[in-house]
């Protein structure tokens, strides 16, 4: 094990990101909206009309509120071009409703697909934190895992807790203590960079992720971490407390391209592999934690 050195690091965000992605969305949009208003102009029935929700859905699933209302405009216009007699007011009930639902579709599809990425947010964030969870990164470790496979770039995992954590609990209760867990991960979320994935897999335990890192950069992004810990003068359970009241060990591990060459014979097992390079971090935390604490060391 050895002991290391300091480095300035990043920002990090958790975006919720749609479930409909890709550049060839709008292009589909689009393509979908010109293809159905052609059918409309020609046939002017009811079931083609209809079609139009479908690039109304897409919208809203991809884009949100602003794209599914969009394109429901979109398709309004389209259906009055279709129809002329439509644009001197030649409206008949049905044509209102048809109207009204266009506009209904994009609202109510964005709510729904707003909704249900808000709850997959939930579900994979820490509630204290607002860091992953530990199911969301068991996920994202193993794509990074596959990643760095295939393409022989490196990945570094740093664990890390908070030093001292049971006499903060004792002395001025669980109340402070979890803030001060709280506070660790709001310094992860700050000072990380934007490719990492960081997430509290215990009380007052960390897993950090950092795809493309080798060893020298993962041991400086870990030196900052302990830093800016301390730095904070951090409020707890209502009680203002000076800086350096907070600090972190951290374990730092690696992986080698050899860690993906098995003599038995076996297919690459991800999951396996992303398990191996946590305990080699785990370990190195427990060797920062027997050597004093507040330091990071490299397995």
């Amino acid at each position: 094990m050895k002991l290391t050195g300091d480095r300035r690091a990043r920002s990090i965000r958790f975006p919720i990101r749609p479930r409909v992605t890709g550049p060839w969305v709008l292009p589909a949009v689009v393509a979908a909206l010109l293809l159905i208003f052609q059918l409309d102009r020609v046939t002017a029935s009811a079931p083609v009309q209809h079609l139009y929700y479908l690039p109304i859905m897409l919208a809203s699933l991809r884009f949100g509120r602003f794209g599914g209302l969009s394109t429901s405009m979109a398709a309004v216009l389209l259906y009055h071009l279709a129809a002329p007699t439509l644009m001197t007011w030649g409206y008949k009930e049905s044509d209102l409703v048809q109207v009204g639902l266009f506009v209904a579709v994009g609202i109510v599809t964005a709510k729904l697909a707003d909704d249900a990425r808000r709850l997959r947010s939930l579900a994979a964030t820490d509630d204290l934190t607002g860091l992953h969870n530990l199911r969301s990164f068991e996920a994202r470790l193993g794509e990074m895992v596959r990643t760095s496979r295939e393409s022989g770039a490196p990945l570094a995992m740093l664990v890390l807790d908070v030093d001292r954590l049971k006499s903060i609990n004792d002395t001025y209760g669980h109340l402070a203590g979890a803030e001060a867990v709280r506070e660790v991960g709001h310094v992860l979320a700050r000072h990380l960079p934007a490719s990492a994935v960081a997430c509290r897999y215990g009380g007052d335990e960390f897993a950090v992720a950092l795809p493309g890192s080798a060893e020298s950069e993962a041991s400086a992004v870990a030196d900052d971490l302990r830093r800016a810990v301390q730095e904070i003068a951090p409020t707890l359970a209502g009680m203002h407390f000076p800086i350096r009241t907070l600090s972190i060990s951290v374990g730092v591990a690696c992986l080698t391209t050899d860690a993906y060459a098995r003599s038995d014979g076996e297919p690459p097992n991800d999951a396996r592999t992303g398990e191996e390079l946590f305990g080699a971090a785990d370990r190195a935390l427990y060797a920062a934690k027997e050597s004093g604490r507040n330091l990071v060391s490299i397995a």
